[in-house]
């Protein structure tokens, strides 16, 4: 009781420093000085601040689609090792910089890599800062504001700096929410993803909003090795992922044997497909509660995790996607199928106003099972109104994702590690 009280007590304190403002200013202050006055120079690398990544297929595709949509050399700055893997055709092109404690830290632990970082970025041709679902400070707070602050510090030397493709929640976190405001009245460019997102940010007072989509639809790398999982399989393919974070909150086997059994007196062969498998929400783990509970009649269950490639391969033959992951319905939108999505972090709302179909959003609340099923009816037929709105939505989509990346495809300059 003393210790969780202890905690609650520390933790309003921090979140009252980091609304203050006191970090940005810092760090504007150190980059500045770290990184001696030089400003951005077109022939130098693209920087580019990772999301977590480590074990979630969605943060890898993001990666990769933002290096695929560049040229020159590129900087890829992560908090671990195992953030990203780098695909030999792009290995080249990329250095990878662990700075675990530039996003994550604080005090002195953070200042000797916000120095290397500082170095790092001066003269580079752009920063790019990642921005997927973790800049609202729903899932760490701290991070969040430290995003914002180190961008708004290398906008202030005269370098291009974004924030890409990023959903904002409709209940952001205070400090979050001002470090952005502060962040986008200081020369960085916040890029959200869907139009649900930039009127919410708007509403918060974040200035100079430009709206794409997310950058993966962006991408344009398939590997079609992955349909070895279901070779000789005649009939029509639906995915189905079970969400590691969503279980953690209730049990959902009971949904997807009702969908699965639905699935399977429609005629479908299901692929169970993990997508994250990290300790605080492994769909590995999930998935196969589903898979011993339906059993193996016309289900293949894949017990590994794919590359971004080799699931828009898997997503050009399925029929349908049923998903707890929003990365994976992207993927399968870009092959212009359906994906039912079920419903977290307030950031699948916007993507499905983006392509016009919100009857694929689906609330994960007990007996959302049903719901499902009542999408894949609605949804199963070659000229149902989602598929049509998707197909007619996907090439401005894709178009959007692409903003995100205008004028970043410049830079020659060989990148040497800062030490």
């Amino acid at each position: 009781m003393i210790r969780r009280a202890v905690r609650k007590i520390r933790r309003t304190f921090d979140e009252a420093v980091l609304a203050t403002g006191l970090g940005a200013r810092s760090d504007r202050r150190n980059v500045a000085r770290w990184a001696e006055g030089r400003g951005g120079d077109a022939a130098g690398p693209h920087v580019v601040i990772t999301a977590p990544g480590g074990g979630n297929i969605g943060d890898q595709a993001l990666f990769e689609a933002f290096v695929e949509s560049t040229s020159g050399p590129v900087v890829a700055v992560t908090s671990s090792a195992d953030s990203v893997e780098v695909p030999a055709a792009l290995a080249e092109r990329v250095v990878v910089l662990v700075l675990p404690e530039l996003v994550y830290g604080r005090g002195t632990a953070r200042r000797p890599e916000l120095e290397r970082f500082a170095r790092t970025v001066a003269g580079a041709a752009s920063l790019s800062v990642i921005g997927a679902d973790i800049m609202d400070g729903r899932y760490s707070l701290r991070a969040s504001v430290n995003r914002s602050n180190v961008a708004a510090a290398v906008a202030a030397l005269g370098i291009d700096t974004r924030i890409v493709g990023f959903s904002w929640n409709g209940s952001a976190r205070v400090a979050a929410r001002r470090a952005l405001v502060s962040a986008s009245t200081n020369g960085v460019v916040p890029m959200l993803r869907d139009p649900v997102s930039a009127r919410r940010a708007a509403a918060d007072g974040v200035r100079n909003i430009r709206e794409t989509a997310d950058i993966v639809f962006a991408a344009d790398t398939v590997d079609t090795s992955s349909t070895s999982f279901v070779a000789g399989v005649t009939k029509p393919i639906a995915l189905v992922n079970v969400s590691g974070l969503i279980s953690r909150t209730f049990s959902q086997d009971d949904e997807f044997a009702l969908i699965i059994g639905h699935l399977r007196t429609t005629g479908h062969h299901v692929i169970l497909l993990p997508h994250v498998s990290r300790p605080k929400g492994d769909d590995l783990l999930a998935c196969q509660s589903v898979y011993e509970r339906v059993g193996a009649e016309d289900v293949t269950f894949v017990r590994e995790l794919l590359t971004p490639a080799q699931i828009r391969g898997l997503t050009s033959i399925a029929s349908i996607t049923i998903t707890g992951r929003m990365h994976l319905a992207i993927m399968t939108l870009w092959n212009a199928k359906p994906a039912i999505t079920l419903a977290t972090q307030g950031k699948v709302e916007g993507l499905m106003a983006l392509i016009g179909a919100p009857e694929l959003c689906v609330v994960p609340r007990a007996g959302f099972g049903a719901d499902v099923v009542a999408a894949i009816d609605a949804t199963i037929r070659a000229d149902s109104p989602a598929r049509r709105s998707i197909a007619d939505a996907l090439p401005r989509v894709k178009e959007l994702a692409r903003r995100n990346l205008e004028g970043l495809r410049t830079g020659h300059a060989v990148v040497e590690e800062v030490r």
